[in-house]
């Protein structure tokens, strides 16, 4: 694609960190993941950070570390990657869905509330709520958390497309309404370590275990052990855990990056206000924001009315993929999936979600992005439909 809907922001001095740990001693398990750690849990908030390969074994690790077991009932939203469903799969939970809010596009409260007072009457509550950030908007996690201290669940953010971002003045990842956040660093994400995720909690025995969890389950912590060690050399495998690891050469470019993040931010903003200039008078709907919320802008989601036939979703995704621009659809609702076919899900019990995927189309919105390949985008975009671009 000659413009894609997203891509990475890297820079000498980006590549300059990265080469210093390429000709250091240590490529991993050395001092710069827990430098990268630093700088994020600065940033938020937050007490503790884990810094793991993929937000993916993120959300994995979160899960576990919260005690997600065969029997429990994990319930996140359906507009999202699927990862934010698989994670709780992994660990042979049960998986289920809140409907979106009509605005927002994140988890709905109101849907939330009222399932939870049906599944309390079922005895079918949930363990872990996993609300999701989508395209870098906070979910409304005061009122969220208020419904956990109610019905007794935790709760995990999937801020994967949220780094950066703001919800009531403070930093996404401070973790005041959640016992743990998930950020992701691929490269079409706020900021990079090529690939790469991480956990954040302000609790310490969370954190703990996320951190052996990562390295196979294993402690070299004295304090962490069941038996006395043999020696310095000793340690002990106390959980079945993974190699999540991240190495010292992604961390050295996330740490350059989150140097940077403030300058995306900005700049994702200001492209997110000319596309909303610019669009105001087209039949689609702009992405709408919270006044609680400050947004990272991961995405940039407009919606095309189905019931439009001059100005059809489809023709419109076609017509800017075969002039080289990288419309996307953010997500397929995770219950379409065929995998998640057996779990017998019904499209009805998802009216707002439904509605939000016959209607999304993401439009490119990275911090590179100029006013020129915006206008062509908006140019290409604006043309009735059957009009035939010239270039």
């Amino acid at each position: 694609m000659n413009i894609p809907y997203g891509r990475q922001d890297v820079n000498k001095d980006d590549i300059d960190a990265v080469t210093r740990v390429l000709t250091s001693d240590y490529l991993t398990q050395g001092p710069v993941v827990p430098k990268f750690e630093e700088s994020v849990s600065l940033h938020t908030g937050a007490k503790y950070a884990v810094a793991v390969n993929s937000a993916t074994s993120a959300l994995h690790i979160a899960c576990m570390a919260l005690g997600v077991s065969p029997g429990d009932y994990i319930w996140t939203s359906p507009i999202t990657f699927v990862a934010s469903a698989n994670c709780a799969l992994y660990c042979g939970a049960t998986i289920d869905f809140v409907d979106i809010d009509p605005i927002s596009y994140n988890m709905s409260v109101t849907a939330l509330s009222k399932k939870l007072e049906l599944a309390n009457k079922k005895n079918t509550l949930p363990k872990v709520v996993i609300p999701v950030h989508l395209a870098g908007q906070s979910c409304d996690m005061l009122e969220i958390h208020k419904l956990s201290k109610k019905y007794g669940f935790k709760i995990i953010e999937d801020a994967s497309h949220a780094i950066g971002a703001k919800y009531l003045n403070k930093p996404v990842g401070n973790c005041l309404y959640s016992d743990i956040t998930v950020f992701s660093f691929h490269p079409v994400k706020i900021i990079t370590s090529v690939e790469g995720g991480m956990a954040v909690t302000n609790n310490n025995n969370l954190s703990m275990i996320m951190e052996r969890l990562r390295s196979h389950g294993i402690t070299r912590s004295t304090t962490e052990m069941i038996g006395e060690p043999d020696g310095p050399w000793y340690y002990e495998q106390l959980e079945l855990g993974f190699n999540y690891r991240m190495s010292d050469v992604h961390a050295a470019l996330g740490i350059n990056q989150m140097k940077r993040l403030e300058e995306f931010i900005v700049k994702r903003n200001v492209i997110a206000s000319y596309y909303d200039e610019i669009l105001q008078d087209l039949p689609i709907k702009t992405p709408s924001q919270n006044l609680d919320c400050y947004s990272s802008f991961h995405l940039y989601v407009i919606r095309i009315p189905e019931n439009d036939r001059n100005f059809n979703r489809r023709q419109v995704f076609e017509r800017l993929r075969s002039n080289g621009i990288g419309a996307n659809v953010h997500y397929i609702p995770i219950y379409r999936q065929p995998y998640f076919k057996k779990f017998n899900f019904s499209s009805k019990d998802f009216p707002e979600s439904e509605k939000y995927y016959s209607e999304a189309l993401s439009l490119p919105l990275f911090p590179s992005l100029s006013k020129k390949q915006q206008d062509k985008i908006i140019n290409i975009l604006s043309m009735p439909i059957g009009h035939q671009a010239l270039f």
